[in-house]
């Protein structure tokens, strides 16, 4: 199946930041295969079997979201305005603990739906009954890198069970769904797992040829504690426990050192800015213009929508666009360009899909389709900047997936939603009576 798309303005992301005002993509089966500015030669329009004429809409990448809990999304609005030991221990785990396979479906469900919906084409998930999470992702037609969510605080017996627990699920899952799901080992934190433990679970993810991905330095408590316990920061602690022998996503990484800077460039470790749920729960603002001088390619994750409280990436793009200049007192840190690739050719890096990511001959066919005849984003001086500065997950009309449509005219045709949305309350209604 060979579907073109005409007469739009192609935002590539691609390395040379180009975007063409009247350009076309040409996408066979699941890959693109041509992509450029003007109109398209004659013999490829000709062997389309379908024609699309944009009519002046956008089509750019879509969002890779590289960090977040999507079941969380049924403790929405449940425990705001609490520093993250308290949110956790107090509030968080204790209701988690009452989650079934059927909790975690719909608040998956319901957190799909919000991320297709609002341009999320790809997201990187870390949780428990992960099963459930994939034949989700599964049937919903959006691209996933899940990994089960190991805590070691608990006896050897139970680390093991979780341990062989997360191996399985990786090893049956990998490369599933058409080539949309892949997965990662997860060892939640330094303060959650023993070294012997994060250890174990890194030799693992060698056994398994996968990457592993884990919380960093999300607070300056949390590094006081790791100073305390191993007598090092994070950074060098997960370093000499191995962590970084393998291909390494760390999520947040707030409060760094120069010194620890150095050791994650060596390690090419990548990168996961949560600016809205650090904000929210008090974490800190990570140093973004610092690493991105030092050549970090970072990507952006909205957290869980319990420390968020949403799942839009336009608007944590536009997060991580602002705050810095603000902080900073300039300008030019962190500009559109930068954070239009955060949120999606460096995202797809930082979460091990560079198939993704860019609009680029032989890539993966995911992509959005944006609305730009409302008056916020009027008159199109420069689409990125409009991306960036003022749209919202609400413009977005139409998502492809490895050159699938899985939402057409703003809804999701892929899952049913009025059925998640009714579902995902009932199971909150169930948690919250017990």
């Amino acid at each position: 199946m060979k579907t073109l798309f005409k007469n739009g303005v192609i935002i590539t992301a691609n390395e040379q930041n180009e975007w063409f005002r009247e350009g076309y993509l040409l996408v066979e089966g699941k890959t693109i295969t041509a992509v450029g500015s003007g109109q398209p030669d004659t013999e490829s329009e000709a062997e389309a079997d379908q024609v699309i004429n944009l009519k002046g809409q956008w089509l750019m990448p879509g969002w890779v979201n590289t960090h977040g809990h999507a079941a969380m999304s049924v403790l929405r609005g449940y425990a705001d305005d609490a520093p993250l030991k308290e949110w956790l221990e107090e509030k968080m785990w204790p209701m988690e603990a009452r989650f079934t396979a059927d909790t975690v479906r719909w608040g998956t469900a319901l957190a799909v739906v919000e991320m297709l919906k609002s341009g999320t084409t790809c997201f990187v998930d870390m949780y428990d009954h992960m099963d459930t999470v994939a034949e989700v992702v599964e049937e919903a037609g959006i691209r996933g890198v899940l990994a089960r969510g190991i805590i070691g605080l608990c006896p050897e017996e139970e680390q093991k069970a979780k341990l062989n627990e997360a191996t399985a699920f990786a090893q049956r899952w990998h490369q599933q769904a058409g080539g949309r799901i892949t997965t990662m080992m997860s060892p939640h934190a330094p303060y959650t797992c023993p070294p012997a433990y994060i250890h174990r679970i890194v030799e693992r993810a060698q056994q398994l040829d996968l990457p592993v991905h884990i919380h960093l330095s999300e607070t300056a408590k949390e590094v006081r504690q790791n100073i305390r316990h191993y007598g090092q920061r994070p950074v060098p602690h997960l370093r000499d426990i191995g962590v970084f022998e393998r291909p390494t996503l760390v999520a947040h990484a707030v409060h760094l050192e120069e010194e620890e800077m150095d050791i994650l460039q060596e390690y090419d470790v990548k990168i996961s800015h949560n600016p809205a749920s650090n904000l929210k729960l008090g974490s800190g603002i990570a140093q973004v213009p610092r690493l991105l001088e030092r050549g970090f390619r970072l990507s952006i994750g909205t957290d869980s929508a319990a420390s968020n409280n949403n799942l839009d990436m336009f608007q944590e793009v536009r997060l991580a666009a602002l705050i810095h200049k603000g902080v900073h007192q300039e300008p030019t840190v962190v500009p559109a360009e930068a954070a239009l690739k955060m949120g999606t050719k460096w995202g797809a890096e930082c979460a091990f899909v560079p198939h993704v990511g860019s609009l680029e001959k032989g890539k993966e066919a995911d992509f959005i389709i944006i609305n730009p005849g409302q008056a916020h984003l009027q008159p199109v001086h420069d689409p990125v900047s409009h991306i960036i500065y003022a749209a919202s997950g609400s413009d977005v009309r139409h998502v492809y997936v490895q050159g699938k449509q899985v939402v057409k005219d703003g809804r999701c045709i892929t899952l049913d939603e009025e059925k998640v949305i009714y579902e995902a309350n009932r199971v909150w209604r169930e948690l919250s009576r017990n």
